[in-house]
């Protein structure tokens, strides 16, 4: 791995990774906003700016960003999390220039237009609305809002539908312009790329960024508590969740091993007993969730809805179990697991 980091003198980051054997670079802007910097009144707005980005800009239509990437072959994304929002692009080596553009232009000129933003603000409604009526999406939304209720770190990315029906062209560019500072935000490239010249193109690139002074976001306070929702459907959908460790936890790699050991494949503890021995279950996964200052360990279920009474009682019994031993054959897989998926994630695209 050789990755290289600069900090331009707006404060903005530079990071690449070089991949010599690679034909193609993966361009990303990382920026350090999501859910967790929104007031209860906004909540929803970083997911719907996300996808107002590529809606238009002073320089470019909505249909000439398509154009434009799609004409060298390559493509172009983005995603919203809990604290982080990410624009995405991955082209041929020799078209890096037009993507970092491309990424730049949407971040710095974006018009907001008014046509576009009605648009899509149905699109979100949609979304919304397709989580609402997917239960193993809804029960994670409803995971999260009892670990962290009231507060931001447990309201749902995509918002409420009436505060993303009342978001405006202005209220979009003022939150834009108060969270979107180059201090929170990270160029990143990995492929065949020169960081200096990488470097170079970026403090050019991104030259008219907003100098924002960024609000302090609200500590995570983890509280955990129970909740049950109603609907008529086939199977029970289950989330039994605990505290976890912050991404920079020393603890961090130790969780992931531990999940691993508990519910992360085929021949995990759950898999085993809940599922083959037992038939409880057609799904069953351990999983972790970790922030810069909390985190969480959860195992989700879908079993039918006369069996809960009998599977919650069974995963209890194999987290405590596992509390008190673990063989050598099942710390090593997990610990090859865990080392698999890191390196995998190098060859993967965004």
């Amino acid at each position: 791995m050789t990755v290289t980091v600069t900090t331009l003198d707006n404060g903005l980051r530079v990071a690449t990774d070089a991949m010599e054997s690679a034909r193609s670079v993966s361009l990303g802007v990382f920026v350090g906003v999501g859910t967790r910097n929104e007031t209860p009144e906004v909540n929803g707005v970083s997911h719907l700016l996300e996808h107002m980005a590529f809606k238009g800009t002073k320089r470019r239509s909505a249909r000439a960003i398509a154009e434009e990437i799609e004409a060298v072959g390559g493509h172009i994304n983005a995603y919203t999390s809990r604290e982080n929002t990410v624009y995405v692009a991955r082209v041929l080596k020799e078209d890096t220039p037009l993507a970092l553009d491309i990424l730049a232009d949407i971040l710095q000129n974006s018009v907001f237009d008014e046509s576009e933003l009605e648009l899509e603000r149905h699109v979100v409604l949609q979304e919304i609305g397709q989580c609402n009526d997917t239960p193993d999406d809804l029960i994670f939304d409803h995971f999260q809002s009892r670990a962290y209720p009231d507060q931001a770190m447990g309201r749902p990315i995509l918002g409420l539908p009436h505060l993303v029906s009342a978001f405006s062209r202005d209220s979009l560019g003022a939150y834009m312009a108060e969270n979107y500072a180059p201090e929170r935000m990270v160029v990143v490239a990995a492929g065949e790329v020169d960081h200096e010249i990488f470097a170079l193109m970026v403090a050019e690139a991104f030259d008219s960024l907003n100098q924002a002074v960024s609000p302090a976001v609200e500590p995570a306070r983890y509280a955990g508590g129970d909740m049950r929702s109603e609907k008529l459907l086939e199977q029970l959908h289950l989330v039994l969740g605990f505290e976890g460790v912050p991404a920079v936890d020393p603890d961090y790699y130790a969780l992931a091993v531990f999940s691993g050991i508990l519910g992360g494949g085929m021949s995990s503890r759950l898999f085993q007993e809940v599922r083959e021995k037992r038939g409880l279950v057609y799904t069953i996964a351990s999983f972790t969730s970790s922030y810069t200052d909390s985190g969480m360990l959860g195992v989700y279920a879908g079993a039918a809805a006369d069996k809960g009474s009998e599977l919650l009682p069974v995963i209890c019994d194999e987290i405590k179990g596992l509390g008190e031993s673990v063989t050598g054959d099942e710390l090593s897989r997990a610990r090859a697991q865990a080392r698999a998926g890191l390196l995998m994630s190098r060859e993967s695209a965004p």
